[in-house]
């Protein structure tokens, strides 16, 4: 690129970067302190860079900010085929990118990580950069890729790409796409013979030589590893530049944390690195976005810019009510939701259900209330002296609207004064109060259990339960040779794919939150009217203090779409019941609510 002399002004005419640095400045847009701290860099920079070889060149800033507003539209929901225009804080990073330049002509940043809430516009404002690399910025076989560290997370920025030069009459007759539909894994640009795909580390591929390099959701990435390989490749680039894009995480030892507070100090003056940018959206001290809403702009940064046309900014505030409503009084919720929406970086294991929650949940009721009641069942089996929970979920009826959970646990009788010290509970108490149940024996006595479970699920009725594949050969085997039956067993599974749901539905019900369900007025009408119902369903438990303390030990993990589980190797204690009660709830669809059963048992009669 180029030798042209640098401009010896600075007309702030039609300068959209330095007015988001002065309106952040004189407080007049909404910002946290890392943003604000990134606007005053801009301002003192237009003051003492050129003594560091740094000029403003407005007229390439506004020349990348007219190719997003001119040339690529947005798709998706209601913004399918709007033209980008960018928000203020999104041409503020667009045209401090491509404006800024060193004395030479080139672009002086070269990384830049921008971290900001969920659902801001991060993944098309970097497919935008990525295309505007390959069309407009006069690179010689530029190589432009969407990274990360699988395949299918990278193809999540690609897609938009992709969207964006289908809407595009400009881009659409200019490049030339490989593959069709949601299948295209190339962008080719015959005039420059540059390049666009996705590319992830689990591809093997080795010498990328990156011109554009846009890593997506930085905060997943385990290792370093993606971000050195692009690094690696740009040597041989004049102006290469590396786009990160993420919201917060929560380990503090990863290379996104790195990078997070490599940027803090920059933008703050505390380390000097001219050629990194960074764009934090973050609170300031005090600031709880549980309490009040007066900060959700500050990590939020498209909240109240409304397009043409849309009644509210993104993600939208109806949407972050939502979010809150939702995680109050689930702590390991709360903390996915002030990470990915606000902008906190958070511990990485929390406690999942909290003790007002859990405490507003107890009701406990007859047991002829529960008597011929359809119901499913949850078992999660120890191995040798660990709990056993055998959890029965009722569904809600005419008379008692609430599904109700009633928990059943088992432990050796072997050494109980041992078991109180080290697990730190009363199980002696716990036997005495009949909450939990003693077999003989140094571990868990299958058989009994067995017996129990029989006479257990005939008293209820019991349709279906839901068992972890672990553990459940022996359990079997003793069923085929004691001649043993039980109700209908499910293996359900213990991963993010089969917890998820049933972590969600669990949740939903014990908070009390409202379903919305759309139900066809006549089903046996073609195109019949479909109208959507909202209804809330309640979980109540019976004060079972084993199953309070699984529940106060309880930690849920997430996998990087936020599927959810309970996970055991985090939790803080036994969480077994727990468990059942999830796998419980996870089964409790399959089973038709109308199909309840007569017990072999007289009413009112208990076990």
């Amino acid at each position: 690129m180029n030798n042209e002399t640098p401009p010896t002004s600075t007309s702030p005419e039609d300068d959209r970067v330095t007015a988001f640095a002065r309106a952040v400045k004189a407080k007049q847009i909404v910002a946290g302190p890392d943003v604000r701290n990134a606007a005053r860099r801009h301002l003192r920079d237009l003051r003492t860079g050129p003594k560091r070889g740094l000029y403003w060149d407005l007229e390439a800033a506004n020349r990348a900010i007219g190719f997003f507003e001119d040339v690529l539209f947005l798709n998706g929901g209601d913004y399918e085929g709007l033209n980008f225009i960018l928000a203020p804080w999104q041409a503020f990073v667009v045209g401090s990118l491509f404006g800024w330049k060193t004395e030479d002509g080139f672009r002086r940043f070269r990384i830049a990580y921008i971290e900001t809430g969920k659902g801001s516009g991060k993944s098309p404002l970097a497919a935008g950069i990525g295309l505007y690399g390959l069309v407009a910025d006069g690179e010689a076989r530029a190589e432009v890729y969407a990274a990360a560290t699988k395949k299918d997370q990278a193809m999540v920025l690609f897609r938009d790409a992709v969207a964006m030069v289908d809407l595009s009459k400009h881009l659409g007759s200019r490049l030339h796409q490989s593959g069709t539909g949601d299948k295209v894994w190339n962008l080719y640009y015959p005039n420059t013979r540059s390049f666009f795909k996705p590319i992830s580390a689990d591809d093997g591929q080795s010498g990328p030589r990156p011109h554009m390099a846009l890593l997506d959701e930085i905060h997943e990435h385990k290792t370093a590893t993606v971000v050195n390989m692009m690094r690696a490749g740009t040597k041989h680039r004049k102006q290469a530049l590396i786009v990160m894009i993420t919201n917060s995480g929560s380990d503090k030892n990863s290379v996104c944390w790195e990078h997070h507070e490599l940027g803090s100090r920059i933008c703050a003056g505390k380390e000097e690195n001219d050629s990194f940018f960074a764009f934090i959206c973050s609170l300031d001290k005090g600031d709880d976005p549980f309490l009040s809403e007066d900060c959700w702009a500050k990590v939020n940064p498209s909240l109240d810019f409304k397009l043409e046309g849309q009644a509210d900014g993104i993600p939208g505030r109806k949407y972050l009510r939502e979010q809150v409503a939702e995680a109050r009084g689930m702590p390991s919720k709360e903390a996915v939701v002030r990470r990915l929406n606000f902008c906190e970086w958070t511990q990485a294991t929390t406690a999942w259900i909290s003790w007002d929650v859990w405490s507003q949940a107890q009701e406990r009721v007859p047991m002829s209330m529960l008597r011929n009641r359809t119901c499913v069942a949850g078992l999660d089996l120890a191995s040798t002296t660990d709990l056993t929970a055998f959890v029965i979920l009722f569904y809600p009826t005419y008379e008692d609207p609430h599904w109700r959970l009633l928990p059943y646990f088992w432990i050796p009788d072997f050494e109980l004064d041992e078991r109180e010290k080290r697990d730190k509970v009363p199980y002696k108490a716990w036997i005495k109060s009949r909450d939990l149940e003693t077999t003989p024996g140094r571990a868990i006595s299958k058989l009994f259990v067995l017996r129990r479970l029989v006479t257990i699920c005939e008293y209820f009725g019991v349709r279906k339960i839901a068992y972890d594949r672990w553990r459940i050969e022996d359990l079997k085997q003793l069923m085929d040779e004691h001649d043993i039956e039980l109700p209908e067993m499910a293996p359900f599974g213990q991963g993010y794919k089969d917890m998820g749901p049933a972590v969600d539905e669990f949740e939903r019900r014990l908070l009390g939150l409202a379903q919305t369900k759309a139900t066809t007025i006549d089903p046996d009408v073609e195109d019949a009217e479909v109208i959507a119902e909202s209804t809330v369903e309640t979980l109540r438990h019976d004060g079972n203090p084993v199953m309070t303390w699984c529940a106060g030990n309880a930690v849920v993990t997430a996998d990087p779409a936020n599927n959810r589980k309970v996970d055991k190797a985090k939790a803080i204690g036994r969480i077994d019941g727990i468990v059942g009660a999830v796998m419980s709830v996870g089964i409790s669809n399959s089973v038709s609510a109308s199909d309840s059963g007569k017990s072999i048992y007289d009413q009112g009669v208990g076990i």
